[in-house]
């Protein structure tokens, strides 16, 4: 039975408080030393997170304003200068295919046996924060570095366990704006992002130099340089504080914000002695260009089918990756394709793979270093595109000269906004904000691996189209009725396709109004997750 944390009164003296349940295992993994070293970290850099969160605001205030995205002229000389990344680990070299996915058991070990070369667990948008998925994907960590972890699912009776050849474990911990309610230091709640990494690197950095291997990190959601030094900071100081050297830690930055893709340079250049490489990450960096143009009627952007990495503002965030990573001698990896298979239709499974084919073709064509896929079945199909186009480890030697201008990359994709793509919206984030309710993190809707981030541009999309009086092609205007009405219609859909019973153990209705609160506010609420948070069990 779950209990309260048994926190000491040693440790309350010292201010550390968990409110979360206590349940056989945590304490293996919320131990004294590890909340006091967690602790650590929230009181030297909780204080710059802040910070930067409001300085975030202050810049969409200035978008708000009519202010355009450029290149930083206070740090030109940064990306004049020659420079280079420190290179990555020998087990960071070949990266062609990264599997990403939450961090349950079962999931865990599917990752590491799927033949990827690399397995990004994740804390952040394929997870739901609950206080048991979060500590518990501790545990699964760990117990897979220390190849002591096993499983078997009680519905079929089918076990599983590690292969001999595991891929690379990264981890990705939440990003700066998410707190862990659970665990209060001096009062406040701790970044659920140091929180991840600090408990990560306090169990595993012996393990994992055992093992041949290191702790490998995915950073999420940075809009700047200065967000980028404070992992730094935090990088430095804890190699120090456990005793490790220099680049023990290794990092690579999602650039998922469109403010970020301005400061490729100078966010290697300040993580250089840990970063080993940028990813596009595709979802999320629609989604950013959405909110932070949220204002601007001339950035609205069409049916999100319709925003692929063909549009060009989105090739142009995609070649600029490309082009300065290997310039700097960091590793450039693509971004994920949603299609996942099709069980039961061999027409459609055929085309998702063919989907998946053609997306990683074009970059390993590009230039890429690796890519993503979100199921091992699509292991083998993105590692050909790779092992056709790319026969050495990485393409670190392919520059393109790509140069962009700050037009480029913030010229909106052309096509239209239609009812199917609006009604779509609505369906999608109402079944996966269900599933993130009900613990669940990464969703198969519709024969694609939803997350928070398609979550959020399906919000964001109803929120532009409605607040700019979008029209549609039949000539209609997307105005509040509108947009109660498809709600109303998606809503009663969904009653008669999953049934009055599972309508209602589903959170169906909770899910809709956290969602409608969100389309129909007179301001943009940052993340949906965040007002979603308190009410998760």
């Amino acid at each position: 039975m779950n209990q309260h944390a048994p926190i000491t009164d040693d440790l309350k003296s010292k201010g550390i408080e968990i409110n979360g349940d206590f349940a056989p295992g945590y304490e293996t993994i919320l131990t004294g030393e590890a909340l006091e070293f967690v602790a650590d970290l929230h009181r030297r850099f909780d204080g710059a997170r802040q910070r930067l969160l409001a300085a975030r605001q202050t810049r969409q205030a200035s978008l708000d304003g009519g202010e355009d995205l450029d290149f930083r002229a206070d740090t030109a000389e940064i990306r004049k200068a020659d420079w280079k990344v420190r290179p990555a680990p020998q087990d960071l070299q070949d990266r062609r295919v990264e599997i990403t996915g939450p961090v349950d058991r079962k999931m865990v070990i599917n990752a590491l046996n799927s033949g990827a070369r690399c397995f990004m667990a994740d804390f952040e948008d394929a997870s739901s924060p609950t206080w048991a998925n979060m500590v518990e994907g501790q545990i699964n960590l760990r117990d897979a570095n220390a190849r002591q972890i096993d499983f078997t699912d009680e519905t079929n009776g089918k076990s599983y366990s590690l292969n001999d050849r595991i891929a690379t474990l990264i981890v990705r911990p939440r990003g700066w704006h998410l707190p862990e309610a659970h665990l209060k230091v001096d009062g406040a709640p701790v970044s659920g992002g140091l929180f991840d990494f600090g408990l990560y690197l306090f169990h595993n950095h012996q393990a994992l130099k055992a093992n041949g291997t290191g702790p490998y990190y995915y950073l999420p959601k940075l809009e700047s340089m200065e967000e980028a030094r404070l992992w730094a900071l935090v990088i430095g100081h804890a190699e120090k504080a456990l005793g490790l050297e220099t680049g023990t830690v290794r990092v690579t930055v999602l650039i998922e914000t469109i403010t970020a893709a301005f400061e490729l340079d100078e966010i290697l250049y300040v993580l250089r002695d840990w970063i080993v490489g940028l990813n596009c990450g595709r979802w999320d960096y629609i989604f950013s260009y959405i909110k932070r143009f949220k204002a601007r009627a001339d950035k609205v952007l069409p049916d999100r089918a319709m925003v692929t990495m063909t549009a060009p503002f989105m090739r142009a965030y995609s070649l600029r990756v490309i082009e300065v990573c290997h310039r700097r001698g960091a590793h450039a990896m693509g971004g994920m394709s949603a299609f996942i298979p099709v069980k039961n239709d061999e027409a459609a499974n055929a085309r998702a793979f063919e989907q998946v084919k053609a997306d990683k073709e074009r970059e390993a064509e590009d230039g890429h270093d690796g890519t993503w896929v979100a199921h091992p079945a699509l292991v083998a199909a993105a590692e050909e595109a790779f092992d056709a186009r790319m026969p050495g480890p990485n393409q670190l030697d392919k520059l393109n000269g790509y140069e962009t201008s700050a037009a480029e990359l913030t010229r909106p994709a052309p096509g239209a906004v239609t009812e199917d793509g609006a009604r779509g919206n609505i369906d999608v984030a109402i079944r996966y904000l269900s599933a993130w309710l009900s613990g669940r993190g990464a969703a198969p809707i519709h024969n694609l691996m939803e997350d928070a981030a398609t979550a959020e541009i399906s919000r964001a999309q109803l929120w532009q189209w409605r607040v700019h009086k979008v029209w549609l092609e039949d000539g209609r205007v997307i105005d509040t009725p509108l947009l109660e009405d498809w709600f109303a219609s998606v809503l009663s859909d969904l009653r008669e396709e999953l049934g009055e019973e599972t309508y209602a153990s589903a959170r169906i209705e909770e899910a809709a109004a956290i969602f409608k609160d969100l389309v129909f506010s007179d301001t943009f609420e940052e993340f949906l997750t965040l007002p979603a948070y308190p009410r998760l069990d």
